[in-house]
Formats: structure tokens, C-alpha cells, sequence
């Protein structure tokens, strides 16, 4: 199976979209997911993303990131989401899509990369630990809603 990595287009939205509503079932938090393509459209000066897509251009998996200020180390870059849907797990989409984003933060002389991980999700733990990532349990989400 050829898999491409591509930054996401405005056509790409509605699949995006879709992949969104699937991440937020797989976090057991569906009823947060209030994103819209609507929103999508009027934000897309913000939406950074990365997309896996087959050789028949279907969406299987995606990144979404932004460029931060961390005040210990400088610029950075934090991965908002990855995903990639279950029947394409363990055929490194996710390995790919990541190896993207550490490519372009380097590129973008970033010092520090980070994402989350919730701590039930042992798969995705075991597999940023393959790759380095140091992952602790010091902080907590502090999610202050403003709609």
C-alpha cells in the first residue's frame, strides 16, 4: 500500500472533519468535539496539518500542530493531534506522519517539540517512547472554554 504524507488543503476539510469526530470516540470524549467546518474554514489562517492519504486519495490519518514559545527553551512546535484510523494502525502512518512534524520543526529551527498522551493509551505511550520521547506525569490540562 503507497501511503503519501501532505499538508491538508481547504478540500480536505470535510474528511478531516470526519477523522476529528472518530478521534474524539477513540479519547471517550465525543461530546467535546464542537469543531465545524464552518469554523474550519474561517480559521484556516491557524490550522496547521499534516494528512496520510492512499493511492485511491482517501484520508487515513492526520497530524495537526502550531508553532509555540516555550519559556525554558525558546521556539517550538506542539502536536495537537495525531491520528490515524484503527484498520491502518501498526503500518507506521503514524510513525510517518510524526517523522513530518520532527522534519519540519527542525527545519523551522524549533528547540522543543511536545504533544500529549492520555495515560490510558498504552499503544501510542509505547511508541513515543520507541522514538525518544520522555514522558512524565507532572502536569495536568488546565482547559479554560470560552464559548
Amino acid at each position: 500500500m503507497e501511503i503519501s504524507i501532505r499538508p491538508a488543503v481547504l478540500s480536505d476539510y470535510p474528511n478531516i472533519l470526519e477523522l476529528f469526530r472518530e478521534f474524539s470516540v477513540y479519547q471517550k470524549l465525543p461530546e467535546r468535539m464542537k469543531n465545524s467546518l464552518e469554523k474550519m474554514n474561517e480559521e484556516q489562517d491557524y490550522f496547521h496539518c499534516f494528512v496520510a492519504e492512499t493511492e485511491d486519495k482517501e484520508i487515513i490519518g492526520y497530524a495537526t500542530w502550531f508553532y509555540t514559545y516555550f519559556t525554558w527553551s525558546g521556539k517550538g512546535m506542539y502536536i495537537d493531534d495525531l491520528f490515524v484510523k484503527p484498520e491502518y494502525r501498526g503500518t507506521g502512518i503514524g510513525k510517518m506522519l510524526l517523522n513530518k512534524i520532527i522534519d519540519l520543526a527542525r527545519e523551522s529551527k524549533c528547540h522543543k517539540l511536545r504533544w500529549q498522551v492520555s495515560w490510558w493509551n498504552k499503544p501510542a505511550i509505547e511508541f513515543y517512547e520507541k522514538i525518544g520521547a520522555e514522558i512524565d506525569d507532572l502536569e495536568k490540562n488546565c482547559d479554560l472554554n470560552l464559548d
